[in-house]
């Protein structure tokens, strides 16, 4: 690597190259075409990946490491998206006086918002607790007795608390039969969390009764009978339409008890605030499916190694990296960001053309607008229940936030790491359950992503093309630049997901 001969490839303190250029590098092909449109004549742009490189995976070369010590502005996606060796190498390849600027994170100065990354994707689901609210209308010796008393649904529905090293503690289990065990006891304004399991895929009625005491043992003092609609495993907008869907966030089945002396049994969430059972659909993703722990605690949920669907329980730590998803062009508003971050770098770098990047950042501005335009269209031609995305991996979250898409599922996390079992039953299961007309790949995976092929064509879906985290060599591909790679996901995802459209 250069970065061993450093005094070789280090340029002098404030030169810079090309017959009074500045010279720009930018770490990928897709923040390269956004500099170039920037820069227009006046710079001279390097794009350290070449296209068609997978950046989870790229190891600089030689010739990268000469663009980086000649740099007067390196441009860098950020949020981690670049591997250690390329961060470690601008770092010690850099001269002081340049810039190093990492475009997702310093966007967010514009407005953009970034995801966090999510460990374990079977968490990133409802995390389904219970709750008592009675402000001051009890004393504090008041308790709720909530009773789950009928369970309408394809399968068993179970929930349970994990408690000192780990062994379940069972508050729900319909397996069995519903009784008087069947119970949880809550102290006024108390709240825990639980873990559910659902046997099999399909919409669960589950029918709670809440008893509100003054103290246990006392006579009741009010009671109320709700319904809660769960679906697991399906598409909540196919199987309980006009419902609204929680698929994510902190969920409490909650006991109230108002001013009047009326108790109310209501869910209440962190996003949607206090909503009425009756109205609302709590989703259970394909990614919560894994197999049935072996120790004998946990028999109760089935054979050790048969499937069940899991809502964890919320106080298994910190669920979420202090990581942020990286994949933030998906979303061309964030790409407007950037844009706006490129322009006045590099109009702090090279203040003699200022003007000429603020001109050529509003002409691009608005080339992009008419990009965002056409993905809004294209999605909003697919029926809302057929918005599912479904991928290779977990690199569309932003796509899906920004144009009211769903990403249903996916193979890996990450392009790079293998699936394990459960990563290919789970994904299975999507299929299988969400009947979804297409799933996407991106070109430059086609050769390796065998689980994606083989299922979709076992199950009879069709395949269709995803730009991802790179764009196409000159003449191979629709998507050669930024907004090529939108134009050609907006006409990908309205083809193979749109009704009657061709």
């Amino acid at each position: 690597m250069c970065v061993a001969l450093l005094g070789a490839c280090s340029a002098p303190e404030g030169q810079s190259v090309g017959e009074g250029k500045a010279s720009v590098v930018a770490s990928t092909p897709v923040l390269a075409d956004a500099v170039q449109n920037v820069a227009g004549d006046v710079a001279d742009v390097h794009t350290l990946m070449a296209r068609g490189v997978d950046p989870h995976s790229y190891e600089p070369s030689l010739h990268a490491t000469r663009d980086i010590a000649y740099a007067d502005a390196i441009f860098t996606n950020g949020l981690l998206l670049e591997p250690q060796s390329l961060t470690n190498t601008i770092a010690a390849t850099v001269r002081d006086t340049t810039p190093v600027v990492a475009l997702a994170q310093e966007a967010q100065r514009y407005g953009f918002a970034p995801i966090p990354l999510v460990e374990d994707a079977s968490l990133d689901a409802v995390w389904l607790g219970l709750r008592v609210d009675t402000g001051q209308q009890l004393p504090t010796t008041g308790v709720a007795d909530l009773h789950l008393v009928d369970v309408d649904g394809p399968g068993a529905t179970f929930a349970f608390i994990l408690g000192t090293f780990g062994t379940p503690e069972v508050v729900f289990n319909s397996h069995d039969g519903l009784d008087s065990r069947d119970v949880k006891t809550l102290p006024v304004d108390a709240h825990t969390h639980l873990s559910w399991a659902f046997s099999k895929p399909g919409v669960y009625k589950l029918r709670f009764e809440s008893h509100i005491r003054d103290a246990v043992g006392a006579p009741e003092r009010a009671s109320v009978e709700s319904t809660v609609t769960v679906v697991v495993g399906q598409d909540p907008a196919r199987v309980t339409p006009g419902l609204h869907a929680v698929e994510k966030g902190h969920v409490d089945i909650t006991t109230e008890l108002d001013g009047q002396g009326a108790a109310h049994l209501v869910l209440n969430s962190d996003d949607d605030g206090r909503m009425d059972p009756v109205n609302v659909a709590v989703t259970v993703p394909n990614t919560t499916l894994q197999p049935i722990p072996p120790e004998r605690p946990f028999r109760f949920l089935g054979t050790p190694g048969e499937e069940t669907y899991l809502l964890p329980q919320a106080v298994l730590g910190n669920h979420v990296h202090g990581e942020l998803d990286p994949h933030v062009w998906h979303d061309v508003r964030a790409m407007k960001a950037i844009v706006q971050v490129i322009r006045d770098e590099l109009a702090a770098v090279d203040p003699r053309h200022a003007e000429i990047y603020q001109a050529n950042a509003r002409d691009y501005l608005q080339k992009l607008d008419a990009a965002d335009e056409m993905m809004h269209e294209s999605v909003s031609a697919v029926p809302e229940e057929q918005r599912n995305l479904v991928t290779t991996h977990h690199g569309y979250a932003y796509l899906a936030r920004a144009y009211g898409m769903r990403v249903a599922g996916f193979v890996t996390p990450n392009p790079s790491v293998e699936p394990s079992p459960r990563d290919v039953i789970a994904f299975t299961r999507t299929l299988e359950n969400l009947h979804v007309p297409a799933v996407f790949l991106e070109p430059q995976l086609a050769g390796r992503s065998t689980v994606l092929t083989e299922t979709a064509a076992r199950l009879g879906i069709e395949v269709c093309p995803i730009w991802g985290d790179t764009l196409d060599p000159p003449g191979s591909g629709p998507a050669d630049t930024y907004i090529h790679l939108v134009e050609a996901n907006a006409a990908s995802i309205r083809r193979c997901l749109a009704r009657n459209e061709k």
